[in-house]
């Protein structure tokens, strides 16, 4: 009977944790913009206000409902909604980095 483990670490593949452009935490506001503070401590804003009442908005259009913009959550590092609705944290980071505020 083998008695020990090959196992390095409990890692599901291709999860990188310590990638700078995942998000840590979110606050909302009643203006359609989300505080985001990156797992690096980076810290910013997302203006989504003119993106969710465009005449493109497609899904997005769905966040025009105040208590449906406030369910965003953070999962895997990115602000999600329910409905597979997310925001992609990378091009987020990017441009918070470069301006403090990626409008949408």
């Amino acid at each position: 009977m083998r008695t020990e483990s090959n196992a390095k670490e409990n890692i599901t593949p291709g999860l990188n944790i310590r990638t700078s452009w995942r998000v840590l935490t979110i606050i909302t506001t009643p203006a359609y913009c989300i505080r985001v503070t990156f797992i690096d401590g980076l810290l910013g804003i997302v203006d989504m206000s003119r993106l969710i009442f465009s005449e493109t908005a497609g899904v997005f259009a769905t966040l025009r409902d105040v208590d449906t913009f406030n369910q965003a959550s953070v999962i895997h590092g990115a602000v999600t909604w329910p409905g597979d609705i997310d925001l992609a944290p990378d091009a987020m980071y990017d441009a918070i980095k470069a301006h403090g505020i990626w409008v949408l």
